[in-house]
């Protein structure tokens, strides 16, 4: 058994405890937390830090298999000339590829992340999940904007979601983004996700050449399908609408939907969701620093704040971010919008990320029963309970794979 203490200890989903202890089994367990009041009388074998203790990080959003575009794709490009240069990379072969994806499932561990959402084109990350001590769910993304696409796009995701679950890992087929997939193959996946009660992802409102593409059929998105990928777009007829409103209807609203990035969503998307489907199984995940990479520009927190959404944090991939951490995505928000306390950012990082991936009976919070791992974050300032420049994480108990039921 293990007593561990820290200057303040987050929860997950309460507000700190001021040298509260956190006591759990050797494997990392939690058995109980206690609140000391702020004081702690002498305690024997207690491990005390200076620093905050939180639970182990829930990244829900990663692309693992291009962390080997490392620093090869420039930043501010927009999202047209990001998925140019995507496209122009994944025709190259990479022999270091399986090299980079087991590097960064290690620094996803070692900067304190115990579990992934994480999004699959192929099954080239299998082995490394397998390896891993991370818990991952495994996001098999369809691409096929045109509709004569649909059949083969949809067999060759429900073929990766087999190998990966054949291993025992979880998965679900999901859609890339409203504007590389057809109405034919969001039926489909509609279909498969109400009958297996699947937890479903999309990138949602990355750019304004998204909000272009579906209002006006131009811009660099519409440009790159038709140019880039040499695709035809003749059967596209935009319609007016925001491609939220457009394609919430392919979403179900009873099974769990991650929107990935809504970098430009609205007011008016937001009133469109509470029409069409419930918030409490509705998740935004926020990739600050992906999106400050590729645009340039960054989510409408505060309006996500005011509507009391559930928010919860992804650091996209190396392709798009220099690091595969939160706790540099936090730092990154409370720049941005000061405003937000410590208790809200690691509820994000946490205790919201094990909801969004239905994982929450054992990360995301210090809770009896859990196995949420613990990081020790240092380099804090702790009379404003702010992060710093300085901020570090140490993980102090790594998660322990164990099958989620």
């Amino acid at each position: 058994m293990k007593k561990i203490s820290a200057t303040y200890l987050f929860t997950g989903n309460q507000p700190p405890l001021k040298n509260g202890i956190l006591i759990c089994e050797d494997d990392g367990t939690v058995l109980d937390v206690i609140d000391t009041g702020g004081h702690l009388h002498e305690q024997s074998r207690l491990e005390h830090y200076s620093g905050i203790l939180v639970p182990g990080f829930v990244n829900t959003h990663c692309h693992l298999e291009l962390s080997h575009l490392k620093g090869k794709i420039p930043e501010k490009t927009g999202l047209g000339g990001f998925l140019a240069a995507i496209n122009q990379w994944r025709n190259v072969e990479d022999e270091n590829d399986g090299t980079a994806i087991k590097k960064a499932d290690f620094w996803m561990q070692t900067s304190g992340i115990a579990a992934v959402g994480d999004i699959s084109n192929s099954w080239s990350t299998l082995e490394t999940k397998r390896q891993s001590n991370l818990f991952y769910h495994t996001f098999v993304e369809a691409f096929g904007f045109h509709p004569s696409r649909a059949e083969r796009a949809f067999s060759l995701a429900e073929h990766s979601e087999t190998m990966f679950k054949e291993l025992g890992l979880p998965a679900s087929v999901t859609p890339h983004s409203p504007y590389s997939v057809s109405d034919v193959l969001f039926r489909k996946i509609k279909e498969k996700a109400q009958n297996q009660h699947s937890i479903l992802s999309i990138h949602n409102q990355e750019s304004l050449a998204e909000k272009q593409f579906f209002k006006e059929a131009a811009g660099p998105i519409f440009n790159h399908l038709q140019q880039t990928l040499g695709l035809d777009v003749s059967h596209w007829k935009p319609i007016g609408k925001s491609s939220l409103e457009t394609t919430l209807h392919f979403l179900p609203k009873e099974n769990q939907l991650l929107l990935v990035h809504n970098t430009f969503t609205e007011q008016n998307d937001i009133s469109v969701i509470k029409k069409h489907r419930h918030l409490e199984n509705t998740f935004f995940v926020l990739c600050p620093r992906s999106n400050l990479y590729i645009e340039n520009h960054l989510p409408p927190v505060r309006l996500f704040k005011k509507e009391k959404l559930n928010i919860c944090l992804g650091t996209d991939s190396l392709a798009s971010n220099h690091h595969l951490s939160l706790l540099q995505e936090m730092i990154t928000l409370q720049h941005h919008f000061p405003e937000i306390t410590m208790q809200e950012l690691i509820e994000w990082a946490c205790f919201n990320g094990a909801k969004a991936l239905k994982i929450d009976k054992l990360f995301g919070s210090f809770e009896p029963g859990k196995k949420p791992g613990i990081n020790l974050i240092t380099g804090v300032d702790l009379q404003n309970l702010k992060f710093t420049p300085n901020s570090k994480v140490k993980v102090l108990q790594g998660p322990v794979k164990k099958r989620i039921n």
